[in-house]
């Protein structure tokens, strides 16, 4: 197969202008970020003796690299983009025509075309040609790092992986090294975070400004989505916003829905911001033009009760099984449609670690420790099941050495609240 690089007779790329030299990126300093996550995946490759990852997915790409480039379409295309990273080489393999993308990207050692190991570009060719990226991989690997080296994968062709497994390599997957060192932000990273969360906030704004009976869900949601990506944010991950009955159960996608008046409009923003990072905090509010009903304020209270206890308890050497044990205890009537999780990662998108109800830890969850430099989205969603409306809450926090901080400063509805109101479980001093 043909390898093209349109822009290879060109010289006037060189001083591209960086996604860094953004507004929302002033006051930061990317190069650093940059060079500490790649250190962070060096460092826990090490630690289980992974001689080489090839990366795949275009979020743990970003996360090594800073490079962006087609994040969906690459996702959903995988591997048309991919990168190899050893301990002392970062050889970044890019798609068609796009390599003067990772210029000046001081963790980027080399550029090399993509050989697109997929049906849709091999058709009946795709065995042989998941031979032929599995030999050209496993020799430059071999060169880097020896041919017995452990080699970490991820999202890529079944055939691939085995051909590489033939080669001689022992494969494991890459998942748990990046995620690892995904989990512990640094000070540089946080200003990251929260130029993120500072924009998302400004469309959340703007959607609650926007809410009127008589719109559509599309409609409200598509107010978020334009002020993220005014701001140079990435895409919403998920169509999380509904309204009425559609708020209960969750997870019911964003529709052509006509919201009805005095209703519940429930969001989740699941924004892949600013730098790539995620800003993930949930409200829910009421369109309007009367005041909420005693019982949309009971939902909403309750799930202040919980998100409030559950940060109230969050502290770095907790274990996730203590965390589960500590955590809020939910009501029966609303323990049918409870969230899945009680609270999550969050870095580049929801990532490790799940911290899982005490109720299901036995089946799903896992046990590890809370450190200093995680970020965690702590969840609540009540609703009865069968009942008519639901309550979407969370909140997004840094575990510090000494508690925790809160990042997203979107307010909470006092509409929504009784005068007076405080959680039973007092916000701690951050």
């Amino acid at each position: 197969m043909a390898n093209f690089d349109w822009h290879a007779e060109r010289s006037d790329l060189s001083g591209i202008a960086l996604l860094d030299r953004s507004p929302e990126s002033e006051g930061i300093d990317l190069k650093a970020v940059r060079l500490y996550r790649m250190g962070r995946v060096r460092a826990e490759m090490a630690k289980r003796g992974i001689g080489a990852v090839i990366l795949s997915d275009p979020i743990n790409i970003r996360y090594a690299t800073g490079t962006r480039n087609m994040q969906i379409f690459s996702m959903r295309n995988a591997p048309s983009r991919y990168l190899l990273l050893t301990a002392d080489r970062s050889i970044l393999f890019e798609f068609t025509g796009c390599l003067h993308l990772a210029d000046g990207y001081e963790t980027v050692d080399e550029v090399r075309p993509a050989k697109t190991a997929s049906f849709v570009a091999a058709g009946p060719h795709i065995a042989e040609r998941e031979r032929e990226w599995a030999r050209d991989m496993g020799d430059l690997i071999a060169g880097l790092t020896g041919r017995g080296a452990t080699v970490g994968m991820e999202r890529m062709n079944a055939g691939a992986a085995i051909a590489m497994q033939e080669a001689g390599f022992k494969i494991v997957d890459a998942q748990e090294p990046v995620e690892m060192a995904r989990a512990i932000k640094s000070a540089e990273e946080m200003k990251c975070v929260r130029a993120s969360l500072r924009a998302t906030e400004v469309g959340v704004g703007k959607l609650r400004d926007a809410l009127r009976p008589g719109m559509t869900e599309n409609e409200l949601w598509s107010v978020l989505h334009k002020s993220v990506i005014e701001q140079n944010g990435d895409y919403c991950e998920t169509r999380l916003l509904s309204a009425g009955e559609r708020t209960n159960p969750w997870f019911q996608e964003t529709a052509h829905h006509l919201i009805g008046e005095n209703e519940l409009v429930a969001l989740d923003t699941d924004v892949v911001g600013c730098h790539g990072y995620y800003s993930d905090f949930s409200r829910t509010f009421h369109a309007g033009p009367g005041k909420p009903t005693g019982l949309q304020k009971t939902l909403y209270q309750t799930a202040l009760e919980q998100v409030y206890h559950n940060m109230g308890i969050l502290k770095a050497g907790m274990t996730f099984r203590d965390y589960a044990d500590q955590a809020w205890d939910i009501p029966d009537k609303y323990y049918a449609n409870r969230y899945y999780l009680s609270s999550h990662g969050c870095g580049m998108t929801g990532e490790y670690p799940y911290l899982y109800h005490r109720g299901d830890f036995p089946d799903a969850g896992y046990d590890g420790v809370i450190g200093a430099g995680m970020t965690i989205c702590v969840e609540s969603y009540i609703g009865e099941e069968g009942g008519h409306e639901g309550v979407k809450l969370e909140q997004q926090v840094l575990v510090t050495e000494t508690g925790i901080e809160l990042l997203s400063e979107f307010p909470f509805e006092e509409t929504l609240m009784d005068t007076g109101f405080q959680p039973a479980f007092p916000l701690p001093r951050i």
